[in-house]
């Protein structure tokens, strides 16, 4: 099946456009397959290569955010296609060479400038959740007794806290120490 080209009518081979790639025609024309996917409910991302840190502050604050070095844009995209999740970029090139997935670009370089424009673009505050996902491997935490945790923490904060949390992948334990209060003024701000 051939996908014609709206500038000059030029035929493309279909399986050039896999997971909604695009390519431009010799007439200079942008060539591309199927409408991007619209995503309800609360908001999943896919995080490129070099916003490995918003990621995690994403999961901080509840979404489920994944993120991995050094990945190339098309298995971003195939990644955040199977998984009905908004790719999340600095790349400005991106959404003209993908158009399946939705993608979100980003103009701030510094973490708070991202969140920030995160926040405005997804409504977030609507559907956070903060502290309720592994910051390290995305995980949602489960709650955890003392007993289950004292090899893992210091004897300090058995002593000091009463609710602890785990991640069931990696097996970190969170709690509520002092570092909560910091990343709640960053997050607020």
């Amino acid at each position: 099946m051939g996908v014609p080209c709206p500038g000059c009518g030029r035929s493309y081979d279909a399986t050039l456009f896999a997971f909604g790639r695009t390519i431009h025609c010799a007439c200079g024309v942008r060539v591309g397959l199927g409408e991007r996917v619209v995503l309800a409910g609360a908001p999943r991302f896919a995080a490129d290569a070099m916003l490995g840190r918003l990621a995690r502050w994403l999961r901080v604050l509840g979404f489920d955010a994944t993120w991995q070095a050094h990945v190339p844009d098309e298995a971003l995209v195939r990644h955040a296609l199977a998984e009905r999740r908004t790719v999340l970029t600095r790349d400005r090139r991106l959404p003209e060479e993908w158009t399946l997935v939705p993608v979100f670009v980003l103009h701030a370089q510094d973490l708070r400038g991202q969140l920030a424009e995160v926040g405005r673009r997804f409504a977030l505050a609507a559907h956070a959740r903060p502290f309720s996902r592994c910051n390290r491997c995305n995980e949602p935490l489960e709650p955890a007794s003392a007993a289950q945790i004292e090899a893992r923490v210091p004897r300090r904060v058995l002593a000091s806290h009463r609710e602890f949390w785990r991640c069931p992948r990696c097996e970190r334990v969170y709690w509520a120490g002092s570092h909560v209060a910091r990343m709640r003024a960053l997050l607020e701000a």
